[in-house]
Formats: structure tokens, C-alpha cells, sequence
């Protein structure tokens, strides 16, 4: 079962979502909102899996509220009439961004992303295979130490290799578990389990630095526990 709230202020929109969710008797919508605060309320009280948040709202708009969050759900799709924020929603490590209006097909493709990111495949989420340099690769999640991102390429440092796959970094970042791998700057993920330790705007890992970006910091902070 997946405990989701919605977040909108419109009454409509907020209808919508939930229709569509009584189709998915997994889903388990613990509250529906017309803003942040009462959102707030809820999710500092209410374990939730799924967050489904408009982005343009009263008091305070949804890219915002979430920078905010200490505790930060698992998987977050913005529903929102505008295009424009994408890049900042995809940033904040959305797993997807329905653009009003959308149908049920595209809100179930959406759902199965979620689904991933909470309830990640079950066979063996120790490990998955990448296919680089004419090789596939199998890499352990403990042994990566960071991913980044290399225009149509990710660079992915292991703990005894670098592999550059033909990969899109949001692509890599889907396929790997929210609750290890954070953001730090718009082109770095890092595997929170290999830090060494954080200095100034930098994280160490072994002999590698990476950068932490500005707008990533207080959000990183928070996801660490500091």
C-alpha cells in the first residue's frame, strides 16, 4: 500500500487526481489540500510515500514548500498547468511532471515511476547492469561513489573504475534507490554511504571531490540529517 497526498488549490484538479487513484486499490490518498500549510500539517504528522503537488498555488508555490520539507517522501510527481518549472522540479529529484491537462494513461506511466522509486524491484536491488564500451557491466550500488553527468553521458566512479555509459544522467538517477543516492549539484549524485566528509561546498569520497551547489545545499543537509 502507498500512502499519497495531493496538493493543489484547485478543487477540480485535486478531483481529478483522486479519480484516478480509486482505480489503483494499492493507492491509499491520506489527505487531499489546497496548499502547502496544510499540507505541512500533514506530512510532519503522516508517514507518506507519494506526493502529488501543483507547483503555482497561494502562500507558497510547490517548488518552494518542498525545499522546506525535512522529511522528504519517497516519490513526488508536480501536476501543474505549466511547462516552464520542469527543469527545477526534475532538479529536486521529481520522478515526473504531468502537465495539466493529462489523461489516465499518462497519470498510470507516471505511477509505475513512482512505483519504482518506492517499491524498488524486489529480485536483487543490491546490484544492476549498465552497458558501456561495447560491455555490461554488472556494478554494485555500495561500490559506486558518484555519477555525473556528461552532456548525452553519465560518468559513473566506482570504487576500482570509471564506466561512461550511454546513459542520461536523469535515466541513471531513476535506476537507482532515492534513500542511497543524492543530489548535490545539478550535474552530480553521490552515494551517501561513501562519504567521507563534507567540507566548505564539497563532499569527499576517498580521493574524489565533488561540488555541492548552492541551491542543493539546504536540501542535502536535511536528507543527511545535519
Amino acid at each position: 500500500m502507498m500512502n499519497c497526498l495531493i496538493v493543489d488549490d484547485a478543487p477540480i484538479a485535486r478531483e481529478i487526481v483522486a479519480g484516478y487513484c480509486s482505480h489503483l486499490p494499492f493507492i491509499h490518498i491520506v489527505g487531499s489540500c489546497s496548499n502547502a500549510l496544510e499540507a505541512k500539517a500533514i506530512l510532519d504528522n503522516t508517514p507518506i510515500d507519494l506526493l502529488f503537488l501543483d507547483i503555482n498555488m497561494p502562500v507558497l508555490n510547490g517548488i518552494s514548500f518542498l525545499k522546506t520539507l525535512k522529511q522528504i517522501p519517497a516519490a513526488i510527481i508536480f501536476t501543474t498547468a505549466y511547462r516552464e518549472y520542469a527543469a527545477d522540479a526534475f532538479d529536486l529529484s521529481a520522478c515526473d511532471y504531468l502537465v495539466k491537462p493529462f489523461s489516465l494513461e499518462r497519470f498510470l506511466v507516471a505511477i509505475d515511476k513512482a512505483k519504482e522509486k518506492i517499491q524498488p524491484a524486489t529480485v536483487n536491488t543490491s546490484y544492476f547492469f549498465l552497458k558501456a564500451d561495447g560491455k555490461i557491466y554488472k556494478l554494485l550500488h555500495n561500490d559506486i561513489l558518484y555519477a555525473e553527468a556528461k552532456g548525452n553521458y553519465t560518468k559513473v566512479v566506482c570504487q576500482q573504475q570509471v564506466i561512461v555509459p550511454n546513459i542520461a544522467f536523469s535515466a541513471l538517477e531513476s535506476m537507482l534507490p532515492a534513500a542511497v543516492f543524492i543530489r548535490t549539484h545539478r550535474s552530480f549524485l553521490v552515494n551517501k554511504t561513501n562519504i567521507t566528509h563534507i567540507q566548505g561546498n564539497c563532499i569527499y569520497l576517498q580521493k574524489h571531490e565533488v561540488p555541492i551547489g548552492h541551491r542543493y545545499k539546504e536540501m542535502l543537509f536535511r536528507q543527511l540529517g545535519i
